[in-house]
């Protein structure tokens, strides 16, 4: 029996899509596949943010201005920065909204923030908008040797924190979406994997005290601490690669161990 083949641990010249990369893990994952010679599209709802992104990856990343909740948004931004950049290889579907609401959040909330509202918008900025990515970007991706897309979900697909409904039933549709790509583009060898962040630091988490923090981790994490946006950057990089062309349908906590600990 002959031995492994060579395969590539590099992304070097690689066209990557970031959704929601002006902050946060989105931020920490353009920039690293940039500093690993990557060419990124840097996209987020403000354009200013993401030149800044963009001109601090240098290299080949552009920034796009993109709302994820627009469908025809999505699909002429992708054309766009295939067009730009000759194709496509890697797409990160990152984007993502604070959702916290009780049930009956109604008549003592502000209009835009009531229930229903806030439910559509995380359906649709974290959920429909993979899909919609996904699809978008699908024509170019089959034209790439090694095509590969990661979704960011978050712990909070792999189970619950009260009055955080939409958020849950968003994360955990990303779960079941991740794997019904993967069983659809596995044919095509284009893999599709999941990553669940647990407490990260980051814009949606800055609003709680320090000292919560601590005392959650200490609780529920393994590791004892709130984790950064370059370690979930690191485990987004490692799926992309050629090299993992083995690995589709995964659904991976970056968490710090709050999965595997019970008390």
């Amino acid at each position: 029996m002959s031995g492994p083949r060579a395969l590539s641990r590099s992304v070097a010249g690689r066209v990557a899509i970031v959704t929601g990369a002006a902050s946060g893990m989105g931020r920490a994952t353009a920039l690293l596949l940039a500093s690993e010679g990557a060419r990124v599209a840097v996209t987020d709802l403000d354009l200013a943010a993401c030149e800044a992104v963009a001109a601090e990856a240098g290299g080949d990343a552009q920034a796009f201005a993109l709302d994820v909740a627009d469908g025809e948004a999505i699909k002429r931004i992708v054309a766009v920065i295939a067009a730009h950049f000759g194709g496509i290889d890697i797409l990160i579907n990152n984007a993502g909204v604070s959702s916290f609401a009780p049930l009956d959040a109604g008549d003592e909330y502000e209009a835009i923030w009531e229930y229903e509202a806030i439910w559509h918008r995380a359906i649709a900025v974290m959920l429909t908008a993979h899909q919609r990515m996904a699809r978008a970007a699908l024509p170019f991706l089959r034209k790439s040797d090694a095509a590969r897309i990661v979704n960011i979900a978050s712990t909070e697909g792999l189970g619950a924190t009260p009055g955080d409904t939409p958020y849950v039933a968003a994360k955990t549709g990303v779960t079941g979406l991740t794997r019904g790509l993967a069983v659809d583009l596995g044919k095509e060898a284009i893999t599709v994997n999941c990553i669940c962040p647990g407490p990260i630091h980051t814009g949606m988490t800055d609003k709680v005290p320090d000292e919560d923090k601590a005392v959650f981790a200490r609780r529920r994490t393994a590791l004892r601490r709130y984790g950064n946006p370059e370690e979930v950057a690191h485990m987004t990089l490692s799926l992309v690669l050629p090299a993992a062309s083995y690995i589709t349908g995964a659904v991976i906590p970056v968490d710090g161990g709050l999965t595997a600990r019970n008390a």
